[in-house]
């Protein structure tokens, strides 16, 4: 069942587990204990991309177990993409407080973050590993 090319789950349960608590308690504290100046709406980003990334840290390795790619996945890929859905929230949530947010602007936005990291798993693909089949 342990593929060889996906690390062990059990520090990304960890890691999601203490970002998730943390983001979702700190966002209910401060909906129900503050106004909505300054300070408290970075602090709303923050926490919001935290308690975003912590969820989505699960699913994004789940979905790296069911749809395994022929290229080892680093835990740094994993963080990576369950930060860049904190990321989307963020920005989801500054344009919703713009008053600007649309469907089309939201799917812009996901194709744009797919492209980014699509392009970045490619350039870690095409880097040169000495010893590797075909690099003698």
């Amino acid at each position: 069942m342990d593929d060889p090319k996906l690390p062990p789950f059990k520090p990304f349960l960890i890691v999601s587990l203490i970002l998730g608590i943390f983001g979702i308690l700190g966002l209910a504290l401060l909906f129900g204990f503050t106004v909505p100046t300054l300070g408290p709406r970075w602090l709303f980003f923050f926490l919001g991309a935290a308690s975003v990334s912590g969820l989505a840290l699960p699913i994004v390795y789940l979905l790296h177990w069911r749809f395994p790619s022929p290229n080892p996945t680093t835990p740094g890929i994993l963080v990576r993409q369950a930060i860049w859905s904190g990321v989307y929230f963020d920005l989801l949530a500054w344009f919703q407080l713009g008053r600007v947010l649309s469907l089309p602007l939201a799917v812009g936005l996901a194709a744009g973050i797919v492209v980014i990291e699509f392009a970045l798993r490619l350039a870690e693909r095409s880097r040169f590993a000495p010893g590797a089949p075909g690099n003698e």
